[in-house]
């Protein structure tokens, strides 16, 4: 750790964009002084819950252009906007695959599609071997456009939670270790003025 800052920070501060590089970006440039304000970019009790959640929610709502939705929806959520930005990384071309898989099977344990039934509904209609294929996509499809909405809210509740807890743990130790400095510091003044 540097100094009072914490090394989280430090690492998200080293490689996200700076606020003179998005003030000199040109398509950014009629809002900027919006994402320039000072407290979008500091790391305190609140901002940082709320730019995990928001990240986790956009890397799971929107697959792509996450990081400008999380980014844009810090203005009004008053959100750490780079930590908003970076969070979203946890779905990316890597592991997209991974997350559509895992939003399928939420969504099918959640909504308990039944197989048989899906076919009896359709019983009276067309059943070629096109329309089950048709059905059948858009039932995968729903079933996982659903398990990313529940991944979405969860994660970022989860989020705002562990990151609220894990910021104050945060704190609480850095003035254990500030409190234990200047108690070393009276106790070596009153040792020299005794002697």
């Amino acid at each position: 750790m540097s100094g009072n800052k914490t090394f989280l920070a430090d690492q998200f501060r080293k490689y996200m964009p700076k606020r003179e590089e998005l003030a000199r970006n040109k398509y950014l440039a009629p809002i900027a002084h919006r994402f320039l304000s000072p407290e979008l970019w500091r790391f305190t009790r609140r901002s940082v819950p709320r730019g995990v959640a928001l990240g986790l929610f956009c890397a799971f709502i929107v697959p792509l252009g996450q990081i400008f939705l999380a980014a844009f929806m810090a203005l009004p959520a008053r959100a750490n906007m780079p930590l908003a930005a970076g969070v979203t990384f946890v779905t990316n071309p890597f592991t997209i695959p991974f997350w559509v898989i895992v939003a399928n099977r939420v969504g099918a344990f959640i909504l308990d599609i039944d197989r048989e039934m899906g076919g009896a509904m359709i019983e009276g209609q067309m059943q070629t071997d096109s329309w089950r294929t048709f059905s059948g996509f858009f039932e995968v499809a729903g079933l996982t456009v659903f398990g990313f909405v529940v991944l979405a809210v969860v994660s970022a509740s989860v989020g705002y939670l562990i990151s609220g807890w894990w910021w104050r743990r945060v704190i609480r130790r850095k003035r254990a270790r500030r409190l234990k400095r200047m108690e070393a510091r009276l106790n070596v003044r009153l040792e020299a003025g005794r002697g």
